[in-house]
């Protein structure tokens, strides 16, 4: 029965890991990307958009194939009658009306429409425009994902920084409060350390609630779930070596991958199949039918014929100037459209050349920093050395933590820089996958 009890025991536990195993992401940056890509809610969207885009296109290519419809109807007069005189000397002779019944079957094919043909060639290019609306929509989604990925790793490497600092001011508190009660430093210095342990206690908090916040902006990145953990596997040097590897550097810009351009491509397109829209309205329309009736109640008087085909010819001749008017529009719409894909190429080749000197002036920056961090943190040892021999007061102690921690942060900051200004332009260049 023990035996029983233990082995229950373990597999309680094994089972309890499995699901916390499940409850937890363990994500390097490309699995975050395949994560996102796939279980993001607002892709989800812009996939069904892309499907009903395709459906669209099924929809308005079936306008063009048989039309089949079919009707069955009944009427009858009540007992009504027809008074036919063949001859005035002849009394009238009253012909029942009998009730009647018929089954209409009836196909209708469009020949000839310029309005259909140029809509088939609209309706494709709806579909290609949103298949790169998707593609638009997949590269928005990869840059927050990895804005997030950064963010998480620069609140954990921040949150290590405050906490370390934190652990030797309070050794250091621990230290000089032993002392100050044997009478070798004074109060005023124990009460100093005690304010800047309190102050970089409330910068410690801060750091995990920004912790806590990027992980669940990173969660609504990926699509899962508030309780759902993370774990990443990269650490942000090896994130920021490869940043700053000279293969990373992005090649020569060419506003053709970039896919703001090519959906304003896109649009110009379209306006141009407007145009020839708006003018295929001058375009008659020809349809071609074919008609049988079957008499399930015959009168008896019939001469319809039971097959009939024909012929159905539309032709536009006046319509107060509207089509004129229509063309003018699109023309209108069509030139609209080519000055912002102009003005476009002109915004992005500047955007082009700002973000490459964002990036060169992180790297300049970071390289400062590092240097800045380094110096700060000989400094504030030093100085450490110096009060607990009592060379120095705590003020001075203090004032070089304080220093330290903000050289820390604005080393955080100049690699978030970096990292933000790699993914604008590889967004930028298309380069995001």
């Amino acid at each position: 029965m023990k035996g029983k009890q233990i082995l229950s025991l373990m597999l309680l536990i094994i089972l309890s890991g499995i699901l916390q195993a499940q409850d937890k992401l363990v994500l390097d940056l490309p699995g975050a990307r395949s994560h996102a890509l796939q279980y993001n809610k607002t892709l989800k969207n812009s996939s069904l958009a892309t499907e009903k885009s395709i459906l669209q296109l099924k929809e308005a290519i079936a306008a063009g194939l048989p039309q089949v419809s079919a009707t069955m109807d009944y009427s009858n007069a009540l007992g009504a009658s027809i008074s036919i005189r063949f001859n005035e000397d002849m009394p009238a002779s009253e012909i029942p009306i009998r009730p009647t019944s018929n089954f209409n079957l009836r196909v209708n094919q469009l020949l000839f429409s310029g309005n259909y043909f140029v809509g088939l060639q609209l309706a494709r290019l709806g579909t290609s425009l949103t298949s790169k609306s998707h593609e638009k929509n997949e590269q928005e989604i990869i840059a927050q994902v990895t804005d997030g990925y950064y963010l998480v790793l620069l609140s954990e490497e921040m949150l290590k920084l405050l906490e370390l600092n934190m652990t030797n001011l309070k050794d250091i508190y621990a230290k000089t409060a032993a002392m100050e009660v044997v009478g070798i430093i004074e109060k005023t210095d124990v009460d100093q350390l005690s304010v800047q342990i309190s102050a970089l206690q409330n910068a410690v908090n801060s750091a995990q609630r920004q912790l806590e916040m990027a992980q669940n902006m990173l969660r609504l990145q990926l699509g899962v779930s508030a309780e759902t953990g993370i774990e990443l596997t990269e650490n942000l040097g090896e994130v920021l070596t490869k940043v700053s590897n000279p293969a990373m550097q992005s090649p020569l810009f060419n506003v053709q991958q970039n896919l703001d351009f090519q959906l304003v491509e896109f649009q110009e397109k379209l306006s141009e199949k407007q145009v020839l829209m708006a003018q295929s309205n001058y375009l008659p329309t020809l349809v071609g039918f074919y008609a049988r009736t079957e008499k399930i109640l015959k009168p008896d008087f019939d001469m319809s014929p039971k097959n009939m085909v024909g012929l159905s010819l539309t032709i536009p001749i006046f319509s107060g100037g509207t089509r004129t008017a229509q063309v003018k529009q699109a023309k209108v719409d069509l030139e609209t459209a080519r000055n912002t894909k102009a003005l476009l190429n002109e915004q992005l080749e500047i955007q082009n050349k700002q973000l490459q000197f964002n990036l060169r002036n992180a790297m300049e920056t970071y390289t400062n920093q590092v240097a800045n961090l380094d110096v700060s943190r000989r400094v504030y040892n030093n100085l450490k050395l110096k009060f607990e021999h009592g060379l120095i007061s705590g003020l001075d102690l203090v004032t070089a933590d304080n220093n330290y921690v903000k050289a820390e942060t604005d080393y955080i900051s100049a690699i978030y820089q970096i990292l933000s200004a790699r993914v604008a332009l590889d967004k930028l260049y298309g380069q995001l996958k």
